[in-house]
């Protein structure tokens, strides 16, 4: 297969350190995705195979999916997520109780004025559409891809919503029962009229449009897998 021609890929923070190297020009056989040169650089510097899910991509200085081409010329960048810097930056799958007064400290600035947090709750009692009971959720993620789609979802709200400080964006997995948090989306500003409260709806949103996360409702009388649909692109 003839070459098509090279791109040239940076890496910053902890991740020149791992490669031993800030850049590299690679060549290109035909157009890839991102998550095609993710696989190739994990293959090329297995010191940062395990890291890959959870970084940022820009391409050509702009924020990138996984699922988007990269062509001969591009420049991409590598470079992690930010957590307790400026602008911190936090997402994560876990199984241990949600802090949210810890999470929110860790994207608090000395700027910092105004914060949006959007808590999600296991309810016991539904009422809007068929009224049921619900002893408890099962939550399951696909952890490396929802973190990585995570990502996504913070940096889409930075490119939307560029004067929002912190982000977190935190999702608890296993067995939970009501009255308990299942999700925690935060943003922080200066000012309480940046977009704070628009970009934290938009980030529980599209969390549930693009990451995958499942849960499996326990109700008396059985047990259902919630099932919800997938948008790659949000529309404007």
């Amino acid at each position: 297969m003839s070459e098509m021609g090279a791109i040239k890929v940076l890496f910053f923070a902890h991740l020149k350190e791992l490669c031993g190297v800030d850049k590299e020009m690679i060549v290109l056989p035909q157009p890839l995705r991102v998550a095609d040169l993710k696989r190739l650089l994990g293959e090329r510097f297995p010191l940062i195979n395990e890291r890959l899910a959870n970084v940022l991509v820009a391409v050509n200085q702009q924020y990138a999916a996984d699922e988007d081409w990269i062509q001969a010329g591009d420049e991409v960048a590598f470079f992690p997520p930010v957590s307790g810097g400026s602008p911190p930056t936090i997402f994560r799958i876990t199984s241990e109780e949600l802090d949210l007064n810890e999470l929110l400290d860790e994207i608090t600035l000395p700027t910092t004025g105004a914060a949006c947090i959007f808590t999600g709750m296991v309810r016991g009692e539904t009422w809007r559409g068929e009224v049921h009971q619900t002893i408890a959720l099962e939550y399951e993620a696909y952890v490396p891809m929802a973190e990585a789609k995570m990502a996504q979802v913070a940096a889409e709200i930075r490119a939307r919503w560029p004067a929002v400080e912190g982000i977190a964006i935190v999702q608890r997995v296993g067995h939970l029962k009501p009255r308990t948090p299942t999700v925690m989306i935060a943003c922080t500003a200066a000012h309480r009229d940046t977009g704070v409260f628009e970009a934290a709806r938009y980030g529980i949103d599209r969390l549930k449009e693009i990451v995958p996360i499942w849960k499996k409702e326990i109700m008396p009388n059985g047990e259902e897998w919630i099932e919800g649909s997938y948008h790659p692109q949000k529309g404007e």
